[in-house]
């Protein structure tokens, strides 16, 4: 098992990855021959899970299998499709004023990059232009480059955190950190404010619906599916456009507000707002809640 984590890190895959195939090459070694892969299928289809994990169980020995030459032929289980959950953004900045620092920095960035966990803990400080107050993440998945904005907000947390740390151009932004221990951290922390609030409703928000909610945001706000593809990553617009059915949820919350000069039109921008209309002098702008 060992000679196929080593080639797994050889072939740069990721160390969630790894980490499952260490597992999954473990358990099912203990409950069966890895030499005998008719055995091993046996097993896998005797086992009281989903065909999601099946097909991942699958997945790990195929590695071993290929690495040692066993021949074997695959079964097929099929990844059920998942359902998008989309938290509101008041639920989000109850869990990011109940973190840390560190971790209310990580989740801020999720909500407004829509960056995939790996891609986050990925990055770094050269990812970052300040002066722009963009992004440049190495996309995973295999997915096309691009280009994300920032808040002003996040991005002067973002210059005190790098000259805290003192950090250079090629260090990670977040040293230590991988998009396991991420997502562990923000377990602990959902856990721990749905038990303390009695708020079952939290505990359901997943560590990928941040990802959800900056879609569904961006297709409302821009309203053009292939700008949003291009910002999250997408290869292909099918994955993008799954997103679609979420737009008219909550449709009649909305918060308003309005301006009379330059820069406060700028700042109701830069929160999120969109400019509506003037009346009498007076730009209205909205945002939903």
């Amino acid at each position: 098992m060992l000679n196929v984590l080593i080639q797994m890190k050889k072939d740069n895959k990721s160390n969630y990855t790894i980490n499952f195939t260490r597992k999954a090459l473990g358990f099912l070694g203990k409950h069966t021959s890895l030499a005998e892969p008719e055995a091993v299928k046996l097993f896998i289809a005797e086992l009281e899970a989903s065909d999601g994990y099946k097909r991942n169980l699958c997945i790990a020995y195929n590695k071993y299998a290929k690495l040692y030459g066993i021949k074997w032929n695959m079964p097929i289980y099929r990844q059920p499709a998942k359902n998008i959950s989309l938290p509101t953004r008041e639920k989000i900045q109850m869990l990011i004023a109940s973190a840390g620092q560190l971790l209310s920095m990580k989740l801020t960035l999720s909500m407004e990059t829509g960056l995939r966990p790996i891609e986050l803990t990925r990055l770094k400080v050269k990812d970052l232009d300040l002066e722009h107050r963009t992004v440049n993440p190495t996309t995973a998945k295999k997915g096309n480059a691009r280009t994300i904005p920032m808040s002003q907000s996040l991005t002067q947390k973002l210059q005190e955190h790098i000259r805290k740390e003192h950090l250079t151009p090629n260090d990670l932004l977040f040293e230590g950190t991988d998009a396991d221990h991420y997502g562990k951290q923000y377990r602990q922390m959902r856990n721990a404010l749905a038990e303390k609030l009695k708020d079952a409703s939290i505990r359901q928000i997943r560590f990928y619906d941040l990802r959800h909610y900056f879609c569904t945001k961006k297709l409302h706000d821009i309203g053009n599916p292939y700008t949003v593809m291009v910002l999250m990553g997408h290869t292909k617009l099918e994955t993008t456009q799954r997103y679609m059915h979420l737009l008219n949820l909550n449709d009649d919350e909305w918060t308003v507000d309005g301006a009379t000069t330059v820069e406060q039109a700028k700042k109701l921008l830069e929160a999120g707002f969109q400019y509506q209309t003037t009346i009498e002098g007076v730009q209205l702008f909205r945002k939903r809640k």
